[in-house]
């Protein structure tokens, strides 16, 4: 019985081993991220205000005013960050960007980080990366929820 347990689990290491398989753009990478990210998988100072049954930037009201191949430019709802995405690699592991956000009130607070964002259930989930890019270097304070991530 333990030898026929061992086959299915050396059998199925493979699939473990693949990953999710989720297939990203090559083309208007910029507007996929805009689409599919999940916004309550970003830190608390890109995302909006947590309101049930919203995830993406589209349901919290934000529109493209600027949607290039890899750089897309965010218009808020009143009271919301601004927030910029610039897409800084693409690969079968994921995709890294670098979210910039400038807070709407007096202090126009900065923040800037680089994420990585993996496709699950449908949506971006994104998390901060160890990986680090010359065009994106760390602006803002610490963001003690950051590493909390949809996966």
């Amino acid at each position: 019985m333990k030898l026929l347990y061992g086959a299915v689990v050396l059998g199925c290491a493979p699939l473990l081993l693949v990953g999710n398989g989720a297939v990203y753009p090559t083309e208007k990478i910029a507007a996929f991220v805009f689409e599919k990210v999940d916004v309550t998988t970003l830190p608390s100072a890109i995302r909006p205000k947590p309101v049930k049954s919203k995830k993406t930037f589209g349901d919290y009201g934000y529109v493209a005013r600027e949607l290039e191949e890899k750089k897309a430019l965010l218009d808020p709802p009143q009271g919301a960050p601004q927030v910029s995405i610039d897409v800084l690699e693409a690969q079968k592991s994921g995709i890294y960007v670098c979210v910039n956000s400038q807070s709407a009130g007096a202090s126009h607070d900065r923040f800037q980080r680089v994420l990585l964002l993996k496709l699950k259930n449908g949506l971006l989930k994104g998390r901060e990366t160890w990986k680090e890019f010359g065009s994106c270097p760390v602006i803002g304070g610490v963001d003690k929820d950051s590493s909390s991530s949809g996966y």
